[in-house]
């Protein structure tokens, strides 16, 4: 009789234990990780998001200061070009005041002269 009672229950433990076995779900994966975990996955994650940014705001500024080296270059250049052609300008109507001047001379003698030699008849 005790080993009827002793095999009952044995059979009643395993039949517990697989009673107990079944009721159990699988958590996923993510269920899984601790506390703690999730705070470094996110930490991570937010350092990933964080370098990401600060290397397009790099690219950017890089392109940005690019451009404002080919505006200064553009600008120079204009300026140079700018200042030779008023140097040529202000060159033409110096030589061109000079010539006046020289005619104008040339004929306030030719006029003197003409007038000096009316004079003398």
């Amino acid at each position: 009789m005790k080993k009827q009672i002793l095999s009952l229950a044995v059979i009643a433990l395993l039949a517990f234990a697989v009673q107990s076995c079944g009721d159990k779900e699988l958590k996923p994966k993510e269920d899984n990780l601790t506390l703690g975990n999730k705070v470094d996955s996110l930490t991570t994650d937010i350092e990933e998001v964080k370098d990401t940014a600060v290397v397009k705001v790099e690219n950017a500024a890089t392109e940005a200061k690019q451009a404002t080296n080919k505006t200064v270059e553009e600008v120079k250049d204009a300026a140079k070009k700018t200042a030779a052609d008023v140097k040529e300008a202000s060159q033409k109507a110096a030589d061109k005041a000079e010539a006046a001047a020289k005619a104008a001379k040339d004929g306030t003698v030719k006029t003197a002269k003409d007038v000096n030699e009316a004079l003398k008849k």
